[in-house]
């Protein structure tokens, strides 16, 4: 089963057609969380993600809009990105987040948007933090997001290695357990502002990142044409 693998769309719309037309033809996608929040499309989007029947985890931006986490733990952008989207955002849609769990497992895959030991706040993006979770899950592998990083963590009999995927675009699953992060397909923040997606061959093993242009300067002028921090669209086209 050839499995597309997406993280922090973030509504952003174009961006989203953008990582469905790279990644190709999938038999399932899977969505690690934050899917709304940031962006000006958050219905756009969930209406799409529902048509393709996607398999999804809650992310903490997710929570907010639903009001399972108070806004007062976010910065002043995210909180004010909150507030609209839980303003504007259809009922059915918000209904559809609202049915997400925090995590679920997908055969050999545990499915959450921060890391397995706190499924909403954590980031992975240290060796000490991966190997404190590499035995919080069941199945060999995790699935994560919330950094904007592509990367993976892989537990080398007791050795913990992280892998790049600007250095490792592609990566053989083998009996070493490991995490893997996907990257954000509607907000990069590593310094590229091309969107980014994976994609995982379930059979073969295979795991393949990808990085992928989009239209940043339609995203950016919905963006400015809604009540939303101007920082917000700025940041889209430099990647941070």
């Amino acid at each position: 089963m050839r499995v597309a693998v997406f993280s922090d769309i973030h509504a952003n719309a174009p961006a989203l057609e953008a990582a469905l037309e790279a990644v190709g033809r999938f038999d399932r996608l899977w969505l690690l969380g934050d899917i709304v929040g940031y962006g000006p499309h958050p219905d756009a989007v969930v209406e799409r993600l529902r048509e393709l029947d996607a398999v999804a985890v809650q992310g903490n931006h997710d929570a907010a809009v639903l009001g399972r986490i108070p806004v007062g733990a976010f910065n002043d952008l995210a909180r004010a990105a909150v507030r609209w989207t839980a303003e504007t955002m259809r009922p059915q849609n918000v209904a559809w987040l609202g049915e997400l769990p925090e995590r679920r497992e997908e055969g050999d895959f545990t499915l959450v948007h921060g890391s397995p030991r706190d499924p909403l706040w954590e980031y992975l993006l240290s060796i000490p933090a991966a190997r404190a979770n590499l035995g919080a899950f069941d199945t060999p592998y995790c699935l994560v997001g919330h950094t904007h990083h592509q990367l993976a963590f892989r537990d080398d009999d007791g050795r913990v290695e992280a892998l790049l995927a600007e250095d490792h675009p592609r990566l053989i699953l083998d009996a070493r357990r490991c995490i893997l992060n996907p990257g954000s397909v509607g907000q990069p923040r590593d310094g590229d502002p091309r969107a980014g997606a994976m994609t995982v061959d379930t059979e073969s093993g295979i795991v393949e990142w990808l990085r992928f242009e989009y239209d940043v300067g339609a995203t950016q002028a919905d963006m400015r044409a809604q009540p939303l921090p101007a920082r917000l669209a700025d940041r889209l086209e430099a990647g941070v």
